[in-house]
């Protein structure tokens, strides 16, 4: 089985009440940075397209003026096909790729990480998400600003703040409910990537009128940050956390607690495991 070594690892892992700050980020600070790459690398990958398909300069956004639908998932496809290359890339693998504080939060809530390996992801997720839009306005430069593109933002749509908390709601217990039934099944869990990329693309093309499509706090704040633009910003910090919150709840009280085996999205692989992990046992 191609997880025995990565499993090994994990089984080897000490779970001490008395582990320090300090001896967290000495012994796991290569997981740490990559969070923070990927979801940089995300929020890069964001920015690229939604200028290419919202700036009005863009050829492809005049061939598809027209289209928003069309646009939207086409950057949906953009974006789920970028997820999947992070879960499957060597970093995502090793790192669990949750990309995504309210992921984190609630794999935590489950007793799959431990406390300071939770705090140092969201806080390097935090960092990620910034620095990607900030390395991409240095890429792509002014048409990164346009009206039209406003680095990439979430913001509600015409239905306010109110409908964008509840459509994130559903999107956020949609995904967590997936993550939570797919990497925990035998048959399905090394599919969990493409399950996870398919729903990004899926919400991107349909939702994201209703809300910016973010279901990540870190992803708000990295666009937040640099366009200065916090408009309901609640929603996407409260939405996202109860909503993942929420579905593992329900999943422990239909399969039981004991059916999370570990926090990666990605377990088929031989890089090493900082979670609490039982993966071996699926």
């Amino acid at each position: 089985m191609s997880t025995t070594v990565s499993q090994t690892h994990a089984s080897r892992q000490p779970i001490s009440k008395h582990v320090t700050a300090g001896d967290a980020l000495r012994n796991h600070w290569p997981e740490y940075v990559m969070e923070a790459a990927a979801l940089g690398a995300f929020m890069i990958s964001a920015c690229v397209f939604g200028v290419l398909l919202e700036h009005p300069s863009s050829p492809l956004n005049q061939w598809l003026t027209d289209e928003a639908l069309l646009r939207r998932a086409l950057g949906g496809i953009a974006m789920g096909l970028t997820a999947i290359a992070i879960f499957l890339s060597p970093w995502g693998k090793r790192s669990g790729a949750h990309m995504n504080p309210a992921v984190t939060l609630t794999f935590w809530s489950l007793g799959k990480i431990a406390t300071w390996d939770a705090l140092f992801y969201i806080a390097f997720q935090f960092a990620g998400s910034i620095a990607g839009v900030a390395l991409a306005l240095l890429l792509i430069g002014p048409p990164l600003q346009h009206a039209a593109v406003n680095y990439v933002v979430t913001a509600p749509g015409p239905g306010g703040s109110t409908v964008a908390f509840v459509a994130e709601f559903v999107i956020s217990a949609l995904m967590m409910s997936m993550v939570l039934w797919v990497s925990n099944s035998r048959r399905l869990s090394r599919f969990t990537p493409i399950f996870a990329g398919t729903l990004i693309a899926t919400f991107i093309a349909f939702e994201a009128p209703l809300s910016g499509m973010s279901m990540n706090p870190a992803r708000t704040v990295g666009s937040g940050m640099s366009a200065g633009q916090w408009t309901a910003v609640w929603a996407y910090f409260a939405a996202p956390i109860l909503a993942m919150l929420s579905a593992s709840l329900f999943y422990r009280l239909w399969r039981g607690s004991d059916q999370v085996f570990c926090a990666k999205l990605h377990h088929h692989n031989n890089q090493r495991c900082i979670f609490r992990c039982r993966f071996g046992e699926l």
